[in-house]
């Protein structure tokens, strides 16, 4: 079954560790994301964005997917479904439609309009059990169509939106989607320190965890983050380990290639990195 993220987040901060949060656009990615969280025994979140949605038939397709799959793979370790960077229509159709979590991203609002539409979204959430993501300070970069300019949070907005009942807080600290350009200043632990003491116990979000060094993964989970997002990283090895075995042109037998047999090596590659990601976040045989 699907869980809210709640419990599995509040753990993770208390026992200094993060969960992974890994962004899934098919079938392939999505049944390795849960092998690989069994086989490690670590709790994950699956996250979603609008986009992969609508490429995945839509959000009840994507729910029916993963139930499915959690019931066909024995998958026992705790599973969130979770929307990631969702709009004001987005987050309420994934609430009808079944997810566990969801992101609503307002950070692109002004302050007030970002409240007012936040706390809505929690109202709707929390009448079905659902856990809420809001975000302060956009995030940089583009994701899904998705653009942030990459703000530094401000911990007085942080703390407002905290006041909601949201029950995870996403805060730019110059953290950014996709890959890290070469004169990128690093995460601002600055920031991140005022936006803990201004939100006290509330798990915070690190998006854009592709290409962040170790040593500022462990740091920012020091400092109160539990969640972390990958999704580039992914995407990355998943292409190479495709484009390898097309080149090798192993599979060509006059018809083209077999796509189980095609997809086989991107599925090995996302396995693999979700693996080393829950090691470096520290939360294998935490479920």
């Amino acid at each position: 079954m699907l869980v809210s993220a709640k419990e599995m987040l509040n753990k993770a901060r208390e026992g200094k560790y993060a969960v992974g949060h890994f962004n899934t656009n098919n079938l392939e990615w999505t049944k390795a994301i849960l092998v690989t969280a069994q086989e490690c025994n670590s709790p994950v979140i699956i996250g979603v964005s609008e986009g992969a949605g609508k490429y995945m038939a839509g959000y009840t397709t994507v729910v029916a997917m993963v139930k499915a799959m959690i019931n066909e793979l024995n998958i026992t370790v705790p599973v969130a479904l979770h929307l990631d960077h969702g709009s004001y229509e987005g987050a309420k159709q994934v609430i009808e439609a079944g997810f566990s979590s969801v992101m609503f991203d307002g950070s692109h609002y002004g302050i007030e309009e970002n409240i007012e539409k936040t706390k809505e979204i929690v109202a709707l959430a929390n009448a079905k059990g659902l856990s809420v993501e809001a975000e302060v300070g956009s995030i940089g970069g583009e994701e899904d169509g998705v653009v942030g300019a990459g703000e530094v949070a401000d911990a007085n907005e942080c703390k407002m939106i905290s006041n909601l009942g949201v029950d995870i807080l996403a805060a730019g600290i110059g953290n950014i989607h996709g890959k890290y350009p070469e004169n990128w200043q690093g995460l601002n632990f600055e920031a991140l320190s005022a936006i803990k003491d201004a939100v006290g116990d509330m798990p915070l979000v690190l998006h854009g965890g592709t290409g962040i060094p170790e040593d500022m993964i462990k740091k920012a989970i020091s400092l109160g983050v539990a969640k972390i997002n990958v999704n580039t990283e992914c995407q990355l090895t998943f292409a190479e380990a495709t484009r390898k075995y097309i080149e090798a042109g192993k599979d060509l037998q006059g018809k083209g290639f077999d796509p189980r047999k095609l997809l086989g090596p991107g599925f090995e590659a996302i396995k693999a990195t979700v693996k080393e990601k829950m090691e470096l976040f520290g939360s294998v045989n935490k479920a």
